[in-house]
């Protein structure tokens, strides 16, 4: 029965690479202006969820649905019009581009002609700041940042965020969970965030799923990782 709350509710999802499949039948609920963590040891399918959810792969069988509509045959373009943002696994912005074009960028994948960027720089200053400069001799932190605010100009209804901690120092880590913790409660931004990060997870999340070999497996609240084997058990390689 599917959560009359979610705002993404997924059923028996399979999906995979070259006709194998990675994700062998997940099912999982996303509610309305919820932080969901998805968590769970390296090559569980994770990121394969993301990219399934987001269209850059596409479901061999199950169910997508996005505000009670099913999405699983649209293009990821298609998906972003109707309010999902996706920051994938290594972030992906335009190096030789400039900040702003990159920003402009997300405008146009959003289908939003016109946009105003300085909510935007409220949150992340230092993107104002180096606004011309090319986005390839940014730090990773802050290219991280913009390939955030390159989604939320768009302002997106749910932020798909793929290991946001990735190769980031400790200070930029925590700014951009409390960013995303204050775009939640204040704009009521739905977020998905696929991270291994224990003390980034504590600081957003509100609910977790485990993934294992393809399956969700267990339903966790943050304060359970506070427990060493409860950490060892789903996260230890």
């Amino acid at each position: 029965m599917p959560d009359p709350g979610a705002i993404v509710s997924i059923e028996g999802l399979r999906s995979g690479y070259g006709g194998k499949p990675v994700l062998q039948g997940v099912n999982l609920a996303v509610r309305d202006r919820e932080i969901t963590a998805v968590i769970g040891r390296n090559g569980v399918g994770k990121s394969t969820l993301m990219k399934t959810v987001i269209g850059l792969l596409p479901a061999m069988e199950g169910a997508i649905r996005f505000n009670g509509r099913e999405i699983g045959g649209e293009t990821p373009h298609a998906r972003a019009r109707r309010g999902i943002g996706y920051v994938p696994q290594g972030r992906d912005v335009f190096p030789r581009m400039t900040v702003e074009e990159n920003l402009r960028v997300g405008l146009s994948i959003s289908g939003e002609r016109t946009g105003d960027f300085e909510p935007v720089y409220k949150y992340f200053p230092i993107l104002k700041e180096r606004r011309r400069q090319a986005a390839g001799t940014l730090s990773g932190g802050q290219q991280q940042q913009l390939a955030i605010g390159r989604v939320l100009v768009g302002k997106p209804l749910l932020l798909l965020l793929d290991e946001p901690s990735e190769g980031i120092q400790p200070s930029i880590v925590q700014d951009i969970a409390r960013i995303v913790v204050e775009l939640n409660r204040t704009i009521g931004l739905t977020v998905v965030l696929v991270e291994q990060n224990i003390d980034m997870i504590r600081a957003m999340a509100q609910r977790c799923y485990v993934m294992d070999k393809g399956r969700i497996v267990a339903e966790l609240m943050p304060a359970m990782l506070d427990d060493q084997e409860t950490v060892r058990r789903y996260l230890a390689v």
